[in-house]
C-alpha cells in the first residue's frame, strides 16, 4: 500500500501543478468574457486600482481539487463494500460543490449593474445566508446520522485532555451548521487583499490534513493537501499585484469545506485556533456593527474586517497579507500541536 503521507503530499504538488499549468489560459478566458471586480467606493483609495481584475478565480482552486479528488477515490465510491469510508469524502466534496454554486451563483450577479443594486454587491444578504444554511443543515445531518464511514460523528474533542465527548444529533447538528456557515462567511471576510485568502486557507487545510492523517483518514489527509497544492497555484496569480481575485465561488465553498474537515476529524474545537485569522476578521465585522449600532454611528475599527483597519493605520498591502500570514501559519502549527497533546 502506498504511504499514506507521502502520496497526499505528492497529488498536492500534482494539483499546483496543473493548476498552474491551466490557470494562465483560464486566466485569458475571464478577461475574454469581461468577468471583471468592481470595487466599492468605500474601500481605500489602493483598490480603486484593481476594478476590472477578473474574479470567480476559486474555479481554479475547486475544479482540480475535485478532478483530483475523485479520481483517486472512483474506486472507493463506486464500490463502497471495499472500505467502510469510502463513501465518506463525498461530503466535503459535495459541501464544496454545494457552496461553490451558491457563491458562483453571488459572483455573477455582483458582476452585473442592475438598477438600484450597488456597484459590487451580488444576491441579497439575506438569500445567501439562507442558502448557506440549508446547506450546511443537509450536511450535518448526513455527517451525525448517516451509518459508518464517520469515526468522529457525534462527537466533540476536547483538547489536552484527549477526550471524545459524545452529543446528541439534536444538538450536533444545529452545532455542526453553525460552524459550517460562520466558516464559510470567516473566509469569505478574510478575502480581501491580494493573496490572504490563498495562503490562510492553505495552512488551515495543512493543519487538518496533518490531524486526519494522525487518526488515519487516508481519503480527508489526501482531500486537504489537495486543496492545499490547488491553493498554492491560485497564489501563483493571485499574489500581489493580483492578475485574479477568488470571488464567493471560491471564498464560501473554501471556509465552508474547511469547516466540514474539521467536524469530520472531531477536532473542530481547534477550528479557532487554526483559523485565528479568519475568527479574528469575523469577530471585527461583528465588533464593528455592534459598537456603530451602540454609539449611534460611531466606529470601533478604522474599517473593517480588519485587515482593511491595518491598511488606512499605515501598513501596506503586502505587510498586512505577510503578518496575518505569520500568524495563521503560527496558529495552525499551535493547533496540530494541540492536536498530538
Amino acid at each position: 500500500m502506498t504511504a499514506p503521507l507521502p502520496f497526499a503530499l505528492s497529488v498536492g504538488v500534482l494539483a499546483f501543478l496543473l493548476g498552474v499549468i491551466w490557470g494562465g489560459p483560464f486566466l485569458q478566458v475571464l478577461k475574454l468574457l469581461k468577468v471583471g471586480k468592481l470595487i466599492r467606493v468605500t474601500l481605500p483609495g489602493e483598490h480603486q486600482k484593481k476594478i476590472g481584475t477578473p474574479t470567480m478565480g476559486g474555479i481554479m482552486i475547486i475544479l482540480p481539487a475535485l478532478l483530483i479528488t475523485l479520481a483517486l477515490n472512483l474506486v472507493a465510491i463506486l464500490r463502497p463494500e471495499a472500505s467502510v469510508t469510502g463513501l465518506s469524502i463525498l461530503v466535503p466534496v459535495i459541501v464544496m460543490i454545494g457552496f461553490a454554486l451558491l457563491g458562483g451563483y453571488d459572483d455573477v450577479e455582483g458582476i452585473r449593474r442592475s438598477q438600484g443594486r450597488p456597484i459590487g454587491e451580488g444576491i441579497s444578504a439575506r438569500a445567501k445566508f439562507a442558502g448557506q444554511v440549508v446547506l450546511a443543515l443537509i450536511a450535518a445531518a448526513v455527517i451525525s446520522l448517516y451509518d459508518g464511514g464517520f469515526q468522529f460523528a457525534n462527537m466533540m474533542m476536547i483538547p489536552l485532555l484527549n477526550i471524545a465527548l459524545p452529543l446528541h444529533p439534536i444538538l450536533f447538528i444545529p452545532l455542526t451548521a453553525f460552524i459550517i456557515v460562520s466558516f464559510s462567511n470567516a473566509i469569505n471576510f478574510t478575502d480581501g487583499l491580494d493573496g490572504l485568502a490563498g495562503v490562510i486557507t492553505a495552512s488551515a487545510f495543512a493543519a487538518y490534513g496533518i490531524i486526519a492523517f494522525l487518526q488515519g483518514q487516508i481519503y480527508l489527509v489526501q482531500f486537504s493537501f489537495i486543496i492545499v497544492g490547488a491553493c498554492f497555484a491560485f497564489l501563483w496569480y493571485n499574489a500581489h499585484p493580483a492578475q485574479i481575485f477568488m470571488g464567493d465561488i471560491g471564498s464560501l465553498s473554501l471556509g465552508a469545506t474547511l469547516a466540514t474537515i474539521a467536524v469530520m476529524t472531531g477536532q473542530w474545537l481547534l477550528l479557532p485556533i487554526i483559523a485565528i485569522v479568519p475568527v479574528a476578521e469575523t469577530v471585527s465585522v461583528v465588533l464593528q456593527i455592534s459598537y456603530y449600532k451602540a454609539t449611534k454611528g460611531r466606529r470601533l475599527f478604522r474599517m473593517a474586517p480588519l485587515h482593511h483597519h491595518f491598511e488606512l493605520s499605515g501598513w501596506s498591502e503586502t505587510q498586512v497579507v505577510q503578518r496575518f500570514w505569520l500568524v495563521g501559519l503560527l496558529s495552525a502549527m499551535a493547533g496540530v500541536a494541540l492536536a498530538l497533546l
